[in-house]
């Protein structure tokens, strides 16, 4: 058995875009587009899998945007995705200074949620174990819902 994506659905293609790439730091590997069934995939990897998933086609995270508008609801039951980083408190920082709501901080240095566009919880998993908590973050509360 190998893991090869997770799905999710996007209203807004572009906004996806700007989030998951621009924001959040993930690559487009690969896109695909049928005019006959009226969508666009895009398939996206941490930049630490980007040659990996260039090769294998995995792990990766599919965006589907259905052309014809639908109305997506549930984000929150879909669960979450899950990335490590090397440094929790700089890719906090980052996505925060792009105007992302950190919805729950990492006031214990290891773990944070962010939800995208959608609706789609993230979370953030620093890389090693915790790191000492640091503010603002470690008196920082939770916003909406993670």
């Amino acid at each position: 058995m190998e893991y090869l994506h997770t799905m999710v659905r996007v209203a807004d293609l572009t906004r996806a875009l700007d989030f998951y790439c621009t924001k959040f730091g993930l690559e487009e590997v690969r896109r695909v587009e049928s005019e006959k069934g009226r969508y666009t995939l895009v398939f996206l990897a941490a930049p630490g899998d980007a040659a990996r998933a260039r090769e294998t086609k995995a792990p990766l995270l599919e965006l589907t945007y259905n052309w014809d508008p639908e109305e997506y609801a549930g984000g929150r039951n879909f669960g979450h995705l899950a990335y490590q980083v090397d440094d929790i408190y700089a890719t906090c920082q980052a996505l925060h200074d792009a105007g992302v709501t950190i919805n729950r901080p990492p006031r214990d240095g290891y773990m944070a949620f962010v939800r995208s566009p959608d609706g789609i919880s993230i979370e953030i998993l620093q890389k090693g174990g915790a790191k000492p908590p640091q503010e603002p973050w470690a008196s920082m509360q939770n916003t909406g819902s993670w």
